[in-house]
């Protein structure tokens, strides 16, 4: 009798994603989109400043601007001009002192504001009949000056090519006088589920569904990150198990879609006909990744567009897409920088034995700072990833005491 083949080994989640990225051709194809409507989208081009920010000095405070020498114990200072945001003042007569606001233009001669808060205001008691001003306070040069330049100089690239954008990188590129940007085009992505079991919300009534049945959480928790990674998305539905149905979804998707993402399904059972239908088209590689939740991965191809299916438990497909699928799409939009961050935190629980393969485990932070752990791990429990707000990268074979510092994934960084 044959021996049975060894079982190779399982990948590491390293080595899964080194592999993952080293398949994407970042896209190169551009347009040129309004600034208020690139949140999200991925610089083509660096942002080179034309002007320098602020264009000249400017009072960070509301008060009074005067020159550092004039200001004398118990003397007051003549106010001889009001200058507001958005309007030049003309130079400062010495001794004396400009009203000025946050934000306007400091006049030539004065060197220094001193805040309202350390003024006190007479309207009258000066020669012609000025308004006076008593500095509480002896300023130092430069005090509440926000100076020419110090925010962005003229010629500086303030956003570069690969740079995601927020509203902090809209509002900088809006500082510097750009009212559109060029960006990447937004992946194509087709999104699809197969299996007979499925069932979409709405169709059937929780008292009418068949034994065996299920609602379909997979596609609504994908197409969101989808979205969320400015991907633009074809929701495919539910393809019958069946193998021709499959092979003809798959060629549609692939004539112009960069991604065909699809969850569950890539058993060798005579009803899952998703491997062999890929095969049929292109390639495909299974891998076995030593982390859990989220073992079998799949990626290939199916002429140019790339495959990846993904695990049918929700969380291993959650977990899975997260880890892996996010830095690919990130990639594939021209993203240079695809890692997620993660925080050192203290458990506030026992693991008294750790998994064999790399684990990452939904938890949340509590009061105290620490992290708690949610009590059912199974990777078919969906309330885990509501319940929390990260998850704890644990080394394999890692027993996890009380007060033991962990790696913390916050959700935060990986749903954004």
């Amino acid at each position: 009798m044959a021996k049975p083949s060894a079982r190779a080994p399982l990948m590491s989640l390293q080595d899964a994603l080194a592999q993952l990225l080293a398949t994407v051709q970042p896209s190169t194809a551009v347009e040129t989109l309004a600034t208020l409507d690139a949140d999200g989208r991925v610089l083509a081009q660096d942002v080179v400043s034309e002007l320098q920010v602020p264009p000249q000095d400017n009072s960070a405070m509301d008060g009074y601007a005067v020159h550092h020498e004039d200001v004398l114990a118990g003397q007051p200072l003549p106010v001889l001009q009001r200058i507001a945001a958005g309007a030049a003042g003309q130079p400062l007569q010495r001794p004396g002192a400009a009203r000025i606001f946050t934000g306007a233009p400091i006049p030539d001669g004065a060197d220094a504001v001193v805040m309202q808060e350390d003024c006190v205001l007479s309207e009258s008691g000066m020669p012609g009949g000025l308004p006076s001003v008593q500095i509480q306070s002896q300023p130092l040069p430069g005090q509440w000056i926000r100076r020419a330049g110090e925010d962005v100089t003229r010629g500086a690239v303030v956003l570069s090519r690969g740079s995601r954008l927020g509203p902090a990188e809209i509002g900088l590129a809006a500082s510097v006088g750009l009212a559109t940007l060029q960006v990447l085009q937004r992946p194509r992505v087709a999104l699809f589920s197969t299996g007979d079991e499925l069932v979409m919300p709405g169709t059937l009534a929780p008292s009418a569904m068949r034994p065996g049945a299920i609602y379909n959480s997979n596609r609504f928790f994908l197409h969101s990150l989808l979205r969320r990674l400015g991907c633009a998305v074809t929701d495919l539905g539910i393809v019958p198990d069946q193998r021709q149905a499959t092979i003809e979804a798959l060629r549609s998707a692939a004539q112009d879609h960069a991604l065909i993402l699809t969850s569950g399904g890539m058993s060798v059972g005579e009803e899952d006909h998703i491997k062999p239908a890929v095969q049929a088209l292109g390639q495909l590689d299974l891998w076995q990744v030593a982390m859990k939740p989220g073992k079998p991965f799949a990626h290939g191809r199916v002429a140019n567009a790339h495959f990846i299916g993904l695990p049918g438990n929700p969380v291993s497909s959650f977990v899975t897409f997260l880890l892996l699928v996010r830095p690919f799409l990130l990639r594939l939009q021209g993203v240079t920088q695809t890692d997620s961050p993660a925080l050192e935190l203290a458990a506030h629980f026992d693991l008294p034995h750790g998994d064999k393969r790399r684990e990452f485990l939904r938890v949340r932070r509590n009061a105290q700072g620490g992290l708690d752990l949610f009590p059912n791990q199974s990777s078919a429990v969906l309330t885990s990833a509501v319940w929390g707000d990260g998850l704890i990268d644990n080394p394999p074979n890692q027993p996890i005491r009380y007060g033991d510092p962990v790696r913390y994934l916050p959700f935060a960084e990986l749903l954004s």
